[in-house]
């Protein structure tokens, strides 16, 4: 099935919103969070999520989240 640009796009927003969502859960935020809508604007693979940069202690925090749930 192929997905038309709006669809991918559409795709492409519940994916980075379900992210915030279960970031936010752990107390993460990356506030350059978004779709790269020139992916999403194309026809070929997948949209690709942007997940940006952040401060360190973003960083440290997603890290250490990250940890936490490798090694409970």
């Amino acid at each position: 099935m192929v997905l038309s640009p709006k669809e991918r796009l559409q795709a492409a927003e519940e994916a980075v919103a379900q992210l915030k969502l279960a970031l936010s859960g752990v107390g993460v935020v990356l506030p350059s969070l978004g779709v790269d809508v020139v992916s999403a604007a194309g026809t070929y693979g997948l949209p690709l999520v942007e997940l940006g940069r952040c401060n360190l202690d973003t960083a440290l925090r997603l890290a250490a989240v990250l940890h936490e749930r490798a090694h409970p």
